[in-house]
C-alpha cells in the first residue's frame, strides 16, 4: 500500500486536533526560496504562454520554437541569478539549500504525535493502515524515528526520507514535520468485529447494498491479544455511523446516542478504557447504503473534581451508628428471647407433669368415692346393727375398719403431697416466665415507622426479620397477659386442692384412731354403748366427708378437663418462643454482621469514590509510540478507523443519467460567463 495523504486531509481528520495549519506554514517556509529561485522562470513560461495565445492557429509550429527558445533563455537566466545569488551569500538560497542537502548535525524533536490511520472490512477486520508521524523538531539536524514501514512519503517538503532496518532519518528544520509510513503487518489494541443479519438471516457487508427488510448490526470491541494492552487499558473508543433515514425506519440503538443532521441520523456508541463493548443497532431498511462505520479512539481526558463528601459521610456515620445501636437492642432482645425460651420450656415441662397428675387423680377419683361409699356403707350398717341386736353384729369386720381408714388416708396425703410439690414446681416456672414476659417492651411501633426504617436503606431481610420477631414478640406477651390469671388461678388451686387432701387425710386418720381406742377400752354392754354412739358419730361425720370428697372429686374432673386446654395452649407457647429463639438468633446474627459491615460505611464510601476517581483519572499515562517501542518524547497517539462503505454500485444507465444531471443547460452556460 503506497498511499499519500496531502496536508488538507490532516487539517479535517475526524475532529482529532491537528496541528495540519502549523504544517502548512512550515511547508510554505521550507519551499518559500524554490518558489522564489523559479520565479523568473514562472514569468518567462507565462509570458511565453501568452504570446502563444496572442497567435493564429496557422502559425503554430513557429510559435512552439520560438515559445521554447524563450524557456531555455529563462532557465539560463535563472541559473545564472541563483548562481550570483549564491555567491553574494544571500540568505534565501542558504535556507533553500537545506532541502537537498544534509548538514549531517544530529537534530532533535521535543514531542512527536501520531495519527494510525486505518480502513477496516465490513466485517471489522483490518484492510490497511498508515501512520502519519508529527515532530516538534527543536534543534535542526537529523532525526531517526522508527517504525516497521514498507514506505515512508515526506509530507512537509520535497527532501527524500531514508528507510533501513527499521528505522527512519530525515533532515528536519525547526518547527513541525510531518512523513507517513505504511504498514503491511499490524496489529491494532481492539478486535472488532461488526455482522449483519437481514430477516434473520447472516450476511457479508458487500452482499447487503440495496437490500431490503429488518436488519440487525451487532459491533462487538474487545481487547486483541497480539496488541498493545496499554492502549486498550487507556483509549476510550467513539463508534459512530450515519444512516439516511429516508432509506431507514423503525431505528432502535440501546445505549446509543441519536441525534438528527438533515436527512442523516447520527447515532453514537462511547465504549470506556479497559472495557468491552457490545452494541445492538436494529431497524427497517429499504434500498440499503450505508457510509463507513467511524471508529475514533483517544486517551480519556476528563475534567473531575473530586466530590464534597463530609456531609454524605456524616450521614452515614449517623446512619451506621444507628445500626449499631438496632445491633445492641437486638443482641439485648435475643438475651430476653432466650431467657423466655427457657422458662416456658421449664413451664411447659411443668404444666405437662401437672396435667398428668391431676388427670391421673381424676381417672382414680371414681375408685377413691367408690371406697369412701364401701366405707361410709360398712359404718352405716355396723351402727345400724349395734343399734338393733348386738348379737348380731361381726366384730370382725369392725375391727378391720380403722386399718382400711388409715390407708385410705395414706393415699389421700401422698395425692396431696404430690400436688403441693407439683404446685412449688409450677410457681417456679411461672414466675420466671412472667419475668421474661415482662421484660419484653410493651411500646408499639407504627406502620409509618416501619416503613421509615425499610426507607433508611437498611438491609431488607434483616427488616423483614426485625418486623416478625417484633410481631411474635408482642403476639406471645398479649397471649401471656389473657392467660396469665389462669395461670395464677391454677397455682392457687394446686395449693388449696393438696392441702384439702392432706386435711381429709388427717380427718380420716383421726377417725380410724378414735375407733381403735374406742374398741380396745370397749369393757361389756357399757362399752358397746359407747362404740354404737361413736359409730353413729363417726357414721353421721364420714357422711359429711364423704360428701366433700364427692364434690373435691368432681371439681378435680372439671380442672383436669379445663386444664387440658391450658396445657395445649403452654405446649404452643414452647414451640413459639422457641421458633422466636431461633428467628431472633439469625436476626441477631443479621444485624452483628450488617453492623460489621457498616461500622467503617463512610471510609467505605470514600474508598469507592476514590476508587472510582482513580478510574476515570488517566493523567499519569505516559503515552507510548504505536509503531515502536524505540521511539522517545510521545506526545500524544491517536486512531482514525473506518469501514468500507455499503453502495449500490452505479449502472451504466444511471452513470449516464448522473451526467446527464449535472451537464449544464445553455442558459447556465450563458450565466457561467458572467459569472
Amino acid at each position: 500500500m503506497n498511499k499519500k495523504v496531502p496536508l488538507f486531509l490532516l487539517a479535517s481528520a475526524l475532529a482529532f486536533p491537528q496541528p495540519v495549519a502549523l504544517a502548512n506554514g512550515g511547508n510554505e517556509n521550507n519551499s518559500s526560496e524554490a518558489e522564489t529561485n523559479s520565479s523568473s522562470s514562472e514569468q518567462e513560461e507565462e509570458s511565453a504562454e501568452n504570446n502563444t495565445s496572442s497567435q493564429e492557429p496557422g502559425s503554430n509550429e513557429e510559435e512552439t520554437e520560438e515559445n521554447e527558445l524563450n524557456e531555455e533563455e529563462a532557465e539560463e537566466s535563472g541559473n545564472n541569478a541563483n548562481g550570483a545569488d549564491a555567491e553574494s551569500g544571500d540568505s534565501g538560497d542558504d535556507a533553500s539549500n537545506e532541502e537537498t542537502e544534509t548538514s549531517g548535525d544530529t537534530g532533535n524533536a521535543s514531542s512527536k504525535e501520531e495519527v494510525v490511520y486505518g480502513t477496516l472490512h465490513g466485517d471489522g477486520s483490518l484492510n490497511e493502515i498508515y501512520v502519519v508521524n508529527m515532530f516538534e523538531v527543536n534543534e535542526p539536524g537529523v532525526i531517526i524515528d522508527y517504525g516497521n514501514y514498507t514506505t515512508v512519503t515526506n509530507l512537509t517538503n520535497l527532501t527524500d526520507l531514508e528507510i533501513l532496518d527499521g528505522a527512519v532519518q530525515f533532515e528536519g528544520a525547526e518547527g513541525l514535520f510531518y512523513y507517513q509510513g505504511n504498514m503491511e503487518e499490524a496489529e491494532l489494541p481492539w478486535d472488532i468485529d461488526i455482522s449483519y443479519e437481514l430477516d434473520g438471516a447472516t450476511l457479508p457487508a458487500e452482499e447487503l447494498a440495496g437490500e431490503s427488510g429488518h436488519l440487525e448490526l451487532t459491533i462487538n470491541t474487545t481487547a486483541n491479544e497480539n496488541g498493545n494492552e496499554l492502549f486498550y487499558e487507556n483509549y476510550t473508543l467513539q463508534i459512530s455511523l450515519s444512516l439516511d433515514s429516508e432509506l431507514v425506519s423503525n431505528l432502535e440503538a440501546e445505549n446509543a446516542t441519536i441525534a438528527n443532521a438533515g436527512k442523516q441520523r447520527q447515532i453514537s456508541y462511547t465504549v470506556m478504557h479497559d472495557t468491552d463493548g457490545e452494541f445492538i443497532l436494529s431497524a427497517d431498511v429499504t434500498d440499503f447504503e450505508m457510509d463507513g462505520i467511524d471508529i475514533n479512539a483517544i486517551p480519556l481526558s476528563m475534567a473531575m473534581e473530586e466530590p464534597d463528601m463530609d456531609e454524605m459521610k456524616d450521614e452515614m456515620r449517623t446512619l451506621s451508628d444507628a445500626i449499631e445501636e438496632i445491633n445492641d437492642g437486638v443482641a439485648n432482645l435475643n438475651d430476653g428471647v432466650i431467657e423466655l425460651n427457657d422458662g416456658v420450656v421449664s413451664l411447659s415441662d411443668g404444666s405437662g407433669d401437672y396435667n398428668s397428675g391431676i388427670r391421673e387423680l381424676r381417672d382414680s377419683s371414681s375408685e377413691l368415692i367408690s371406697a369412701s361409699e364401701e366405707i361410709r356403707a360398712a359404718l352405716a350398717e355396723m351402727h345400724g346393727g349395734m343399734s338393733g341386736s348386738s348379737g348380731e353384729m361381726d366384730m370382725g369386720e369392725l375391727a378391720e375398719l380403722p386399718a382400711g381408714l388409715n390407708q385410705m388416708a395414706d393415699g389421700l396425703s401422698e395425692a396431696g403431697n404430690g400436688l403441693l410439690t407439683l404446685q412449688e414446681n409450677f410457681s417456679a416456672a411461672f414466675w420466671a416466665l412472667d419475668g421474661a414476659m415482662d421484660g419484653i417492651p410493651a411500646y408499639g411501633i407504627s406502620e409509618e415507622e416501619i416503613q421509615e426504617l425499610y426507607a433508611s436503606g437498611a438491609n431488607e431481610e434483616t427488616v423483614n426479620q426485625l418486623v416478625e420477631v417484633y410481631t411474635a414478640a408482642q403476639t406471645a406477651k398479649g397471649t401471656y397477659d389473657e392467660v396469665r390469671e389462669a395461670f395464677i388461678a391454677t397455682e392457687s388451686a394446686l395449693q388449696e386442692t393438696g392441702g384439702s387432701l392432706n386435711e381429709m387425710s388427717g380427718q380420716l386418720s383421726g377417725i380410724a384412731s378414735e375407733l381403735s381406742a374406742s374398741m380396745e377400752n370397749m369393757d361389756g354392754m357399757d362399752g358397746l354403748a359407747e362404740l354404737e354412739q361413736g359409730l353413729g358419730q363417726l357414721s353421721s361425720n364420714y357422711g359429711e366427708f364423704h360428701s366433700g370428697l364427692v364434690e373435691y372429686t368432681n371439681g378435680v374432673g372439671e380442672l383436669a378437663d379445663a386444664y387440658g386446654e391450658i396445657d395445649s395452649g403452654i405446649g404452643e407457647l414452647a414451640d413459639g418462643t422457641s421458633e422466636l429463639e431461633d428467628g431472633v438468633g439469625e436476626l441477631a446474627d443479621g444485624t452483628e454482621e450488617l453492623a460489621a459491615e457498616t461500622s467503617d460505611m463512610p471510609d467505605q464510601i470514600q474508598q469507592e469514590v476514590d476508587q472510582m476517581m482513580a478510574d476515570f483519572d488517566r493523567s499519569g499515562f505516559q503515552p507510548v509510540s504505536f509503531v515502536s517501542a524505540h521511539n522517545i518524547n510521545v506526545d500524544k497517539v491517536q486512531f482514525v478507523l473506518t469501514t468500507e462503505a455499503i453502495e449500490i454500485e452505479e449502472t451504466e444507465d444511471t452513470a449516464a443519467a448522473d451526467e446527464e444531471d449535472e451537464s449544464p443547460g445553455f442558459w447556465q452556460r450563458l450565466m457561467n460567463l458572467f459569472s
